[in-house]
């Protein structure tokens, strides 16, 4: 049997989780004292509650190596194989956790897949892991895939402020700055495994076009697998997304999901974004 894993910065709804069988290990949103497991402890709609309200912006931290040990300690005891799909290791420390745990465990089918995304775009690969895993796929075939595929996975988010990627150490200061001109939304990206400002446009009608023109010069959306739509807080910004894929590209309609706190605390409320795979270079000619 082959188990599908991944953490919850992947922002999967947990009835969805549970419906395809993958498996989450949490990471920890820090009020000063007050410690929260994504989406254990802690729902979307209270953390920005709370965001709002504090005095100081909240810190996040990854998974501790013992957490991925007691999955994959589990796993070898009933002999199934791991794919374990991650946060970018360029964004977070939980890729090397699970490492650590891996050495640990001393159990060979385990394949750690660095996604070089997150949220959404994490999401997006650990779909597309169970899929080939329904479809008959080894383990050691699923991370070949996913590690064949991540390139042409995309992410695109518009962003109230940079603020917050700024002060998380998630963008450098000079990019926050050009970014945050008056009248100015920023399209936001993930690009080898970082956050780039991939566009600006002025005006939020602005960003929304940016962003349908950034997904054509990628190549476009591979309609064989699911788009995923996402929002922080407000579920009214993740709407022209949702309207474009299923109006203007006539595909079906992305499944939508709110953007957990510990990706929220670096994208601020008033985020929306979305996710893909792009179309493989050939089939774009």
């Amino acid at each position: 049997m082959i188990r599908i894993l991944t953490d919850s910065t992947a922002d999967f709804p947990p009835e969805e989780a549970r419906a395809l069988g993958v498996r989450v290990v949490p990471l920890t949103v820090n009020f000063g004292d007050e410690h929260y497991r994504d989406g254990v402890d802690i729902v979307p709609e209270e953390f920005y509650e709370k965001l709002a309200a504090a005095p100081k912006l909240p810190t996040t931290s990854q998974p501790s190596p013992e957490l991925f040990l007691a999955e994959f300690a589990d796993a070898k005891a009933a002999g199934d194989e791991v794919v374990c799909v991650l946060i970018s290791s360029a964004l977070s420390g939980t890729f090397q956790s699970a490492q650590i745990a891996r050495e640990e465990t001393g159990y060979e089918p385990i394949y750690l897949v660095d996604s070089k995304q997150a949220t959404l775009g994490e999401q997006v690969l650990v779909r597309r892991a169970v899929q080939r895993m329904r479809q008959g796929f080894t383990a050691a075939e699923i991370a070949a895939d996913l590690e064949e595929c991540r390139d042409r996975v995309h992410l695109f988010a518009l962003v109230d402020t940079l603020k917050y990627l700024h002060k998380g150490g998630r963008l450098p200061a000079a990019v926050a700055i050009a970014g945050g001109l008056l009248g100015i939304k920023p399209v936001i990206g993930v690009l080898d495994g970082k956050v780039v400002m991939a566009d600006k446009a002025r005006g939020l009608p602005g960003a929304y076009v940016a962003i349908f023109k950034q997904i054509g010069k990628v190549g476009g959306i591979d309609e064989d697998w699911p788009v995923l739509v996402g929002y922080t807080g407000k579920k009214a910004g993740a709407e022209p997304f949702m309207r474009y894929v299923t109006q203007n590209l006539h595909l079906q309609k992305p499944a939508l999901c709110p953007i957990g706190p510990v990706i929220g605390v670096h994208a601020g409320p008033g985020a929306a974004g979305v996710a893909f795979i792009a179309k493989a270079p050939e089939a774009a000619e």
